[in-house]
């Protein structure tokens, strides 16, 4: 049985014991991605989570970051979607405060140097064309594109090459500081733990966390009254091709018979 808890500065923690598994997985995730974003500043969110791994003051580098987790044999990664940005890394039980003071230390203290920035920037550029040159995962972004068209939700989380190669530390650092505050984060410690002891490590790790208001996600403006396609000529051995249609939101009763379906027709 999992257990919410939200602190006085709006932090939302949850624990899940699980007394079946030797490992404790520290999950933090934060309310930002491509749908928080402005036209300018496109692609920020997922630049952010690039640069999370680059190093703080507690370990100034890429290796200092990595080695942490990587010689007691964690797991550990990120990711960022449309609406979240989240941090995560899986240990033994027995290395849970060293986890816990490794998320706490890349999501409160990345330095975000220019160095850095200069050398992502042709990171996520690369990943650009990669996506580009892949029609299975471009079709992914021309279609919120079609759905949606110039608005939030309608960009790609990646954003565009000009925006990237655009971006200056000030961006970032107002990003993150506007964005990565205690209302906005929802820490989950899910495996074999004590749950007031791993709340009270949480609440130490995460003391300094930010408690200014985050920005609100803008709403989504449907147009769309009649069937559109758009068409992407590209020299392939393939064609791919996306087809769908608006349905229920994440919280209507019918979207798990819509999830069968899902599986039905598409396997």
């Amino acid at each position: 049985m999992y257990k919410k808890t939200t602190l006085k500065n709006g932090l939302r923690i949850i624990t899940i014991p699980q007394k079946s598994t030797r490992a404790v997985t520290v999950l933090v995730l934060v309310g930002t991605g491509s749908k928080y974003e402005t036209k300018e500043i496109n692609g920020i969110s997922h630049f952010l989570e690039h640069l999370f791994f680059k190093g703080t003051k507690k370990r100034p580098t890429p290796l200092a970051v990595s080695e942490t987790l990587d010689k007691v044999g964690g797991i550990y990664n990120a990711f960022t979607g449309e609406e979240y940005t989240g941090y995560f890394a899986k240990v033994a039980a027995s290395h849970f405060d060293l986890a816990l003071d490794w998320v706490s230390d890349i999501f409160l203290n990345s330095a975000l140097s220019e160095k850095d920035i200069k050398k992502e920037k042709g990171v996520i550029v690369e990943e650009i064309n990669m996506l580009s040159d892949n029609p299975m995962s471009y079709v992914q972004i021309l279609w919120p594109e079609l759905l949606y068209g110039d608005q939030p939700a309608g960009w790609p989380v990646v954003g565009s090459k000009e925006n990237i190669i655009r971006m200056k530390r000030q961006d970032l650092l107002r990003y993150r500081k506007k964005q990565y505050v205690a209302e906005n984060t929802i820490i989950c410690i899910a495996g074999n733990i004590n749950p007031t002891q791993a709340l009270n490590k949480v609440k130490k790790y995460f003391s300094e966390i930010s408690t200014t208001k985050s920005l609100e996600k803008p709403k989504v403006i449907e147009k769309q009254t009649n069937p559109i396609c758009l068409l992407y000529p590209k020299k392939t051995d393939q064609t791919h091709l996306c087809l769908g249609t608006r349905a229920y939101n994440i919280f209507h009763p019918q979207r798990y018979t819509l999830e069968l379906l899902e599986i039905i027709l598409g396997g």
